[in-house]
């Protein structure tokens, strides 16, 4: 079992008293990836009708349809999504799998500190009954063997090199954490990588004073953890980012360029 599954009226009480933290070469990405993201099932999950009003105002930037498709996000999956926050991708991808499938919404204190009001109105009343909160804090996570089919961390690579212990955010074990997430994918699962650029060559700690990282590092990090590297796509670039900038200056925020990766576990 996992670590931690609180109950949801209990996580929306402890979110009150927490504060959050301050928030190469590849394979291209196939042809088939943007034909897929005009198919019916992705389209739909971003169109329907239960999703929250800002929700549908952050799918421009956000471009979910083509992302998922391009992660291959299928219906019956089993998919973790890591460091969720409020949730946007955790009811997109509910959506997508549908009924015979899960979607495990990993949080911490911090992160769902951070989402406020955001997790309280998307998990009121069981309204996405395929979905299960999981809570485990900074190298706490413990994942069962070859649970998922995909792992999701969006937006959040960048927070392994963040550190605020006074605020719960502990340094992360990169590599202890992801050997769990290794642990906890089948074979042949995939690992979906969204983050903000930083400049090529930038250190580590820019995930601590920028928000953004290197995704050179990312692909290094990943493949000596025995990740392969399946995929990129150019969906959510833009070439007017000012990388010298946090992600969360005003004038930049939600407009930030960003990579997306696609990795495999490897069949073995």
């Amino acid at each position: 079992m996992y670590l931690r599954i609180i109950p949801i009226a209990l996580l929306l009480a402890l979110t009150a008293c927490e504060q959050p933290p301050e928030q190469a070469a590849t394979k291209n990405e196939p042809a088939s990836a943007s034909k897929t993201a005009e198919s019916s099932i992705y389209q739909d999950a971003v169109a329907h009708p239960n999703r929250r009003s800002a929700d549908h105002d952050r799918d421009a930037s956000r471009k979910p349809a083509e992302v998922l498709a391009f992660f291959g996000i299928e219906p019956g999956m089993t998919v973790l999504d890591l460091f969720s926050g409020g949730g946007y991708y955790s009811e997109l991808i509910s959506i997508v799998v549908g009924p015979e499938g899960k979607v495990v919404a990993h949080n911490n204190l911090a992160h769902l500190g951070f989402a406020g009001d955001e997790f309280e109105e998307r998990y009121a009343d069981d309204r996405l009954a395929n979905v299960e909160v999981l809570m485990a804090e900074n190298n706490e996570l413990e994942l069962p063997t070859g649970e998922f089919d995909a792992v999701t961390l969006m937006l959040s690579y960048h927070d392994f090199f963040y550190v605020d212990a006074e605020n719960g955010w502990p340094k992360i074990d990169g590599p202890k954490l992801l050997a769990e997430i290794y642990k906890g994918m089948k074979p042949g699962a995939v690992l979906c990588v969204v983050d903000h650029f930083a400049e090529a060559g930038s250190p580590r700690e820019t995930g601590n004073s920028v928000h953004r990282i290197d995704p050179g590092i990312v692909i290094s990090e990943l493949e000596i953890a025995g990740f392969v590297l399946d995929g990129t796509s150019d969906v959510l670039r833009n070439m007017d980012d000012d990388y010298s900038k946090s992600v969360f200056d005003p004038k930049l925020r939600g407009k930030t360029d960003r990579f997306v990766l696609r990795f495999r576990k490897p069949q073995q």
